[in-house]
């Protein structure tokens, strides 16, 4: 959470003098008890500050497992997101093979003719597809693809823990991003459990644990 400018002020000032009184708060601020109570019940409510009875106020801070939760949770798939592997829905099942082996990806992005969202190729699409098929060029890629509504997706504003939940529900490797347009979905981003597991491992590594 945000606090403003006096909530701050009333941190430094407990930090600094803890256990202190509500009335000497105020004091140090040249306000009325009333008027920083509302503050003091947020950063108390908060975790930033616990209270006792003729003691006062004094600094806690927000555990770290809090502060980790906190931050996980606001973390937004726009922030890690990487660069889609699209491919148009008419090329060949032997050129998407080959085309995933060179980006080194385990599913392709699908798109139509006016290069909106129309399908997933993963993996096993393509392996299920090669064998006992010769004639893999033949066979365009719209006919083994994943298509709509059966395609799970996010967006760049969702948060990765929603992200994260979707692709184990749906036991997949990759979503793809995408804004919504009057035409369709255009594809913005890809978001792939390498990309979270980043995220939180590096979160983790900044709280120290």
């Amino acid at each position: 959470m945000e606090l403003n400018k006096r909530q701050d002020e009333i941190l430094e000032i407990v930090k600094a003098e803890g256990p202190i009184t509500g009335e000497q708060i105020a004091e140090r601020l040249s306000l009325t008890r009333a008027t920083i109570r509302p503050d003091l019940a947020i950063l108390t409510m908060a975790g930033f500050l616990d209270a006792r009875p003729r003691v006062g106020y004094f600094y806690s801070g927000k555990k770290k497992e809090q502060q980790l939760s906190e931050n996980m949770m606001n973390m937004k798939v726009r922030d890690f997101q990487s660069i889609p592997v699209v491919v148009h829905e008419s090329l060949s099942v032997y050129d998407a093979i080959t085309q995933m082996f060179l980006e080194d990806v385990g599913t392709l992005i699908v798109v139509d003719e006016k290069s909106f969202l129309s399908g997933i190729l993963s993996r096993k699409d393509l392996l299920r597809t090669a064998i006992g098929t010769t004639e893999l060029e033949k066979i365009p890629v719209h006919m083994i693809m994943t298509r709509m509504p059966n395609i799970s997706y996010c967006k760049k504003n969702e948060t990765l823990v929603q992200a994260a939940k979707l692709l184990i529900e749906r036991q997949i490797d990759a979503l793809p991003v995408v804004e919504s347009t009057d035409g369709g979905l255009a594809v913005v981003g890809r978001l792939t459990k390498t990309n979270i597991t980043k995220a939180f491992l590096s979160l983790a590594e900044n709280h120290d644990f």
